[in-house]
């Protein structure tokens, strides 16, 4: 995995996590569930990611 897709990846998740906070500072059902969708995300593309280098080797 490239530095570059690490970044991408972490800073998705790191966005997905304060849309969960502000959405449950506010109420908003809809902001927190797109936050825990942008932390799966990104989480699905980290371990695509890990897969595709294990077959690299």
């Amino acid at each position: 995995m490239s530095a570059t897709d690490k970044a991408k990846n972490k800073a998705e998740e790191l966005s997905g996590k304060v849309k969960e906070k502000v959405g449950k500072t506010t109420g908003d059902a809809n902001r927190e569930q797109e936050g825990r969708a942008d932390q799966t995300k990104s989480d699905l593309k980290t371990a695509g990611e890990k897969v595709k280098d294990a077959f690299k080797r």
